[in-house]
């Protein structure tokens, strides 16, 4: 068994920032993590790769070929595809080891989650291989400060998790970032009440967009499936909880051995030992 995040969000969530925090703190807590980038748009990384799409392919390539003649979205959804087309790269690059862990660092473009099949059949694939996948969505904790924002952020969320069927987990990133009084008014949308943000948007909106505004709100109360988990990056013991939730959703660790030390053993080198001296 192995297992897998399939990092989302949209452009500017924060999903590479978050990638690297894992690695860090599993670093520190002696555990290996790998990272997959499936953005074929990527320019950097601050943390290690263990395989890249761009060796596959890259949205550069795309839009420099003159018979494609394609943008910038038109070049990733290209490659994206391309990807799927050619899924024997992907499975000799993970290689076939028991209990690996990997983070997929994924695109932001929403299409990708919403109407275009690519990253259903990823995650089927990836099922077929043996793995168990968490979908992990993240959106800028500066949405909080538009209520108008945060409903086409849980919208996204909400889209995702109907889209891909695998355990799911949202999460507010950068909340590092709030200000002191934007971080006290925090828990009120991690478990959102889509009546109260429905309020907010009837106060600042035109009036012609109430009953727009009650229908998504209705949509997101009948699936009652979007919450938040807070994410930030400068306190260990948030990257440990939101990591602790996700492996909890794949039951990572449940397969493993429990490792007994021999204490008898211990004692006996300690006392050949002291003989010894």
């Amino acid at each position: 068994m192995r297992y897998g995040q399939i990092v989302m969000g949209p452009a500017g969530s924060g999903k590479s920032t978050y990638c690297s925090a894992l690695v860090k703190h599993c670093e520190t807590i002696k555990r290996t993590i790998r990272v997959v980038n499936l953005d074929p748009a990527a320019e950097h990384f601050d943390y290690p790769v263990e395989l890249d799409m761009r060796d596959l392919i890259s949205v550069d390539d795309v839009m420099e070929d003159k018979d494609l003649r394609l943008g910038p979205n038109g070049g990733l959804i290209f490659c994206m595809e391309y990807l799927i087309q050619n899924l024997e790269w992907l499975e000799e690059g993970l290689g076939d080891f028991d209990n690996d862990y990997y983070l997929f660092d994924c695109p932001g473009q929403i299409e990708l989650y919403t109407h275009v099949p690519v990253m259903r059949t990823l995650v089927n694939t990836l099922q077929r291989w043996d793995f168990r996948i968490c979908g992990v969505f993240l959106i800028d904790a500066q949405f909080l400060t538009d209520t108008a924002k945060f409903f086409s952020g849980m919208m996204s969320a909400l889209s995702a998790m109907v889209q891909l069927e695998v355990p799911h987990v949202n999460v507010i990133s950068k909340v590092d970032l709030l200000n002191k009084e934007d971080r006290k008014s925090l828990e009120r949308y991690l478990d959102p009440d889509t009546k109260d943000l429905l309020a907010d948007l009837s106060e600042n909106m035109s009036p012609q967009y109430k009953n727009l505004n009650k229908a998504l709100a209705s949509i997101i109360d009948d699936y009652n499936l979007v919450s938040f988990l807070p994410f930030n990056i400068k306190e260990e013991s948030s990257v440990d909880d939101l990591l602790c939730s996700i492996d909890l959703s794949i039951q990572y660790g449940e397969d493993q051995e429990v490792k007994v030390r021999d204490f008898e053993e211990e004692e006996r080198e300690d006392g050949d030992y002291e003989n010894d001296v």
